[in-house]
């Protein structure tokens, strides 16, 4: 089995604060990502599938289809957005970067069969980098 692993970027804002909570506890719990206004971070998503080489191409799967995926499922509505406000999925949602790579996992998910059909390459996991020392993997 082959691994295929691309990377992409995106910039997106987000404040995290749990409806759930009080203002004094989200501080708390957040601290400086509570901040009123939001932050930012500059995004770098890598998205790994898995499957067998094609005899003929040498190739697991031409890297545009996937590049095409992802950019029409994840970086078109995810880019310079603040994802409390403008991306629905975190209406009530903290967006954090582990229910962001849910997010993006469950996106690709849902639109894997379409794009890939019966190539035989799967979605093997995703890595949502924040920032220099923290990042999420899901591993399928």
């Amino acid at each position: 089995m082959t691994r295929l692993t691309r990377r992409y970027r995106f910039p997106a804002s987000h404040r995290l604060q749990a409806a759930s909570l009080t203002e004094a506890e989200n501080r708390e719990l957040y601290g400086k990502c509570n901040n009123p206004h939001g932050h930012g971070h500059n995004y770098e998503l890598e998205v790994t599938v898995r499957g067998r080489v094609d005899g003929t191409t040498g190739m697991l799967t031409p890297v545009e289809e996937l590049d095409r995926l992802v950019a029409s499922v994840v970086i078109r509505d995810l880019d310079h957005r603040n994802l409390n406000c403008d991306v629905a999925a975190f209406a009530n949602l903290v967006p954090t970067t582990e229910n962001l790579a849910e997010v993006v996992r469950q996106r690709l998910a849902a639109a894997w069969g379409k794009a890939f059909g019966v190539s035989g390459v799967v979605l093997d996991g995703i890595r949502i980098r924040e920032t220099r020392k923290n990042s999420v993997e899901l591993k399928n």
